[in-house]
């Protein structure tokens, strides 16, 4: 056995969990049927902050449904969740199935310190992924909503999120409009 496949990785949350529990969910602007909530996801359903823990309960086998997830050991999985959570503007949050103990759904906000708006702060969605199995429980609304109503709450100026043209529809139900401005890239690994 190597040492990382013996390293403990402990329940700390990557930020606060109020954080989730204090939202406006009043001003959310996408309607569940039936009604969920960050507080009430679902039967046997849980929302709340990525913890250490979270590598052993499959949130690599659900990110590697969105993307190239990678071989990511438990040593730097903990290494890159601690800078993380030291920078204090990485929210990731995650659902858990309760009675399966495995992560089922997740999504991440990043919030950039501007110099522009005043020294405002941009968020910004990235990795929103809900497991084959959960699809079609209103999981990805729910994340979605979840991290809008955050972005607003931390006093983000904007919230921008990218997405395929097959998805444009999808997050005008939370009030994103696509934007003039174009994406590009340059890839330096796959």
């Amino acid at each position: 056995m190597s040492p990382a496949s013996g390293m403990l990785l402990d329940e700390t949350p990557l930020f606060d969990s109020s954080l989730l529990q204090d939202l406006d969910w009043g001003s959310n602007t996408v309607s569940f049927c039936p009604p969920i909530s960050p507080s009430a996801p679902g039967e046997g359903l849980l929302l709340r902050p990525l913890c250490p823990a979270d590598f052993d309960r499959g949130y690599y086998k659900v990110l590697s449904q969105l993307t190239v997830a990678g071989d990511v050991t438990k040593e730097q999985f903990k290494a890159n969740f601690e800078h993380m959570r030291r920078t204090g503007d990485y929210y990731v949050i995650v659902v858990e199935d309760t009675n399966l103990g495995q992560i089922v759904a997740t999504a991440t906000l990043i919030v950039e310190h501007k110099f522009i708006h005043s020294c405002a702060k941009r968020g910004r969605v990235e990795e929103v992924v809900v497991s084959d199995v959960c699809r079609g429980k209103q999981l990805g609304k729910l994340l979605v909503s979840t991290l809008t109503l955050l972005s607003r709450k931390l006093q983000c100026y904007k919230i921008t999120l990218e997405c395929a043209e097959s998805n444009v529809d999808f997050y005008k139900k939370f009030g994103y409009s696509p934007s003039e401005e174009t994406y590009m890239q340059c890839r330096f690994f796959d």
